[in-house]
């Protein structure tokens, strides 16, 4: 049993590898298959998959194609996840570190994502991009939470965490719970009432401080991430633009190879007619020159006959 599921998961597997126009047919197939082998449930589990959209293929593909820049990216969301705890001193710093990582490894998987595209023949459009990067950012921060999206088989877009969200994520430290012991009994209760109040104030001041410690943890994480956002944005519309300027030049290239092509045609067409026309001149003038041919050969004999008559004349006339 174990085995036959396993198989089943490398059969969906395999679904989320195809070219995206093959998706649909390729598991109505497994589908029908599955039905026709009697194992119904699994048939109309797979009759149930989506097909991805255009972005979330392509981080599908991302997955399954380049795993080790895909789990290079996954892994600068755990080191941001670690950066958290570390010291007051040393966090803002490593959070940072973190998230330049981060950004420049999706930059890399970005690069990644749009070859993808246009090798199996979509053109990556800034919005694609945009929806392929936002996906790739919620997975580098979602990694490492449990029931998030499975990677590799991704239907649609995931969106990313907002601030809060990701300041939640901050290892934060809440109202210590207090241990509470009974209290002493001692000679003075007033002794022991004013030693519970000191205690009492001094976790008070603690828990205020390990409070502060934590907004400003996560006001700290809050402006580093608006930091990384703005410069994502940054790249991300420089990249539009060189997307954008790449669709115009393909465009006038386009066109340009257009006009080539109907001039082409246009030499040809004239070509082909001045083609025809000498054909036509040529066949005219053999037809021409084959009727001088004839009025010759018929010349020729007429000029024959008039010899002999001539002859026979000169034979038949007395002598003198």
């Amino acid at each position: 049993m174990t085995e036959t599921k396993g198989k089943l998961e490398d059969d969906v597997d395999a679904l989320y590898r195809l070219p995206l126009a093959e998706f649909t047919a390729a598991r109505n197939t497994l589908a029908g298959r599955l039905k026709h082998g009697g194992r119904g449930n699994e048939a109309d589990f797979v009759k149930a998959l989506v097909k991805p959209s255009i972005s979330a293929w392509a981080v599908n593909q991302l997955y399954w194609k380049h795993r080790e820049a895909f789990d290079r990216l996954i892994a600068t969301g755990e080191r941001f996840r670690q950066a958290q705890t570390s010291r007051p001193a040393r966090k803002v710093a490593d959070m940072r570190g973190a998230l330049d990582a981060r950004r420049e490894t999706l930059s890399h998987v970005l690069d990644l994502a749009t070859a993808l595209l246009r090798d199996a023949g979509h053109n990556p459009t800034p919005d694609t991009i945009r929806r392929v990067t936002a996906t790739l950012q919620a997975m580098s921060v979602y990694a490492f939470i449990p029931d998030t999206p499975r990677p590799g088989r991704l239907t649609r877009d995931v969106d990313p965490p907002g601030f809060e969200s990701l300041a939640s994520l901050i290892p934060g430290t809440s109202m210590t719970e207090r241990t509470k012991e009974p209290a002493r009994v001692t000679q003075s209760q007033e002794s022991g009432r004013a030693a519970t109040s000191r205690r009492r104030k001094a976790e008070s001041a603690a828990d205020v401080r390990q409070l502060e410690e934590t907004r400003q943890a996560r006001i700290a994480a809050a402006k580093v991430s608006l930091q990384e956002t703005r410069g994502l944005l940054i790249q991300a519309r420089a990249r539009a633009q060189s997307l954008e300027a790449a669709q115009k030049k393909a465009y006038a290239e386009a066109k340009d190879a257009q006009k080539l092509r109907r001039e082409a045609e246009e030499r040809f067409g004239k070509a082909r007619a001045a083609s025809e026309d000498a054909a036509r001149h040529a066949q005219s003038i053999a037809a021409k020159v084959e009727q001088a041919a004839k009025a010759v050969e018929d010349a020729k004999r007429t000029v024959e006959k008039a010899s002999k008559e001539l002859e026979k004349i000169f034979r038949e006339s007395p002598a003198r």
